[in-house]
Order: C-alpha cells, then sequence, then structure tokens
C-alpha cells in the first residue's frame, strides 16, 4: 500500500511538472507543452488512484474497529 510519504512525493513531482508547464508557456514550445501535459494527466490519475487506494484501507479498518467495538457495547448493556 502506498504510504504517506508516497502521496507527498507524489504531489511534489505534480507541483515540478506544473512549474515546467508555465515556464514553457513562455517559450511557445507547443510539443514540449503538450508532453507536459500528458505527463501532468498521468501522474494525476495515479495520485487519484493512489488517494482512493489509501482511503479505502482506512475506511476498511475503520469499518473493522466499529465492528469489533459493536459486540462489546452490546454485552456492556446486556449486563446492565
Amino acid at each position: 500500500m502506498a504510504s504517506l510519504k508516497d502521496m507527498e512525493r507524489v504531489a511534489d513531482d505534480l507541483e515540478k511538472l506544473v512549474g515546467q508547464l508555465r515556464s514553457e508557456v513562455h517559450n511557445g514550445d507547443f510539443d514540449r507543452l503538450t508532453q507536459l501535459a500528458d505527463k501532468i494527466s498521468e501522474d494525476a490519475d495515479s495520485a487519484a488512484e493512489t488517494f482512493s487506494t489509501v482511503n479505502e484501507t482506512l475506511m476498511s479498518r475503520i469499518s473493522e474497529q466499529s465492528q469489533r467495538q459493536k459486540p462489546r457495547a452490546a454485552s456492556g448493556r446486556a449486563k446492565s
């Protein structure tokens, strides 16, 4: 599973690419602009997939934890 450090690295890479894209706008090299835009798109898709995977894992763990606590809560009420 991807870590938060991995996610931060992806965000840093995207930030650098956007900076390069801004620089290239002034140069007018449309081939380079296209390459950078494609790379940004690919990296953004990868980031979205990574964020989604991390979110699913965290939500699954929260759900598991909630399920474990429900029987305890129910048994606690039964004793009172």
